[in-house]
């Protein structure tokens, strides 16, 4: 899987390429919005006024709007349990 994150006007967007589910993607957003996960700070996680998932498996978008900075959005998936699970 593949992850590149860009700044946009409205906040940060999140691409999502190659071996991505988008059920993946829509668990990581359940989970960040009903406080399941530690990926990112309450202080970040405050700033993010909506998270709105897009596209179909291998190709899914994350949009994001809020004043977050792409830093510490690239930090919030380095730390994603649902991202990187280990291989078994």
């Amino acid at each position: 899987m593949e992850k590149n994150v860009f700044k946009t006007n409205a906040g940060v967007k999140i691409s999502f390429t190659g071996a991505v589910e988008k059920q993946q993607i829509v668990q990581m957003v359940q989970n960040c919005a009903t406080g399941q996960c530690e990926c990112m700070s309450d202080e970040t996680k405050k700033k993010i006024t909506n998270m709105q998932v897009e596209g179909k498996d291998g190709e899914v978008e994350l949009n994001l709007t809020g004043e977050v900075k792409k830093e510490e959005i690239e930090a919030a998936l380095a730390k994603s349990k649902v991202l990187n699970k280990p291989c078994s």
